[in-house]
């Protein structure tokens, strides 16, 4: 993919929409959705959490919350998830490492919409698995987002500053053009 992408140089422009706030870039005339950005919201008594006005277009067609690899949340858009659920199952059921992968995404995974006030609602065992109570961070990770306690981020956002680390981290990746 990362070679498509820097072929195609100049084919990159953003679609003009929503005021210039759209979060959607067009390759070659294919629409790819991108959540960017860190935001701070709280959740309320009911486990709603307002989801940034950039990411409530993407999430229009439904989303699919569900348990992070950290502890953490991830959403998905309805066709991210369905990629993602068609890749999984189509692991060996015998393997016990592809079975605690479906375990972890589909066990804790619940489908959420975007109420009139533009939240979502967290299930309460979801709330536990990622210790929301209270303030939750908002982080863009491309074609997900992650939901994650102010608590539980502040360590990973402190580790991301460290510029050192990333060079080494992120060196193997061949990022560079």
């Amino acid at each position: 993919m990362w070679e498509k992408v820097a072929q195609s140089g100049t084919k990159w422009h953003k679609v003009a929409s929503n005021a210039g706030h759209s979060r959607r870039l067009t390759i070659n005339g294919e629409i790819e959705q991108m959540f960017l950005g860190q935001y701070t919201h709280s959740l309320d008594p009911k486990g709603r959490l307002s989801v940034p006005a950039r990411f409530r277009e993407l999430l229009e067609p439904g989303a699919y919350i569900t348990q992070g690899f950290e502890q953490n949340l991830m959403v998905l858009t309805a066709s991210a998830f369905e990629r993602l659920s068609t890749r999984v199952n189509e692991m060996s059921m015998t393997d016990p490492t592809a079975r605690q992968l479906k375990r972890l995404l589909f066990a804790t995974a619940d489908r959420v919409e975007v109420d009139s006030s533009g939240r979502i609602r967290i299930p309460q065992f979801l709330r536990e698995v990622a210790g929301l109570n209270g303030e939750a961070v908002i982080v863009g990770v491309g074609d997900y987002f992650e939901i994650w306690s102010s608590v539980a981020w502040q360590p990973k956002a402190t580790e991301l500053q460290d510029t050192e680390a990333n060079a080494q981290r992120f060196a193997a990746l061949e990022l560079s053009s």
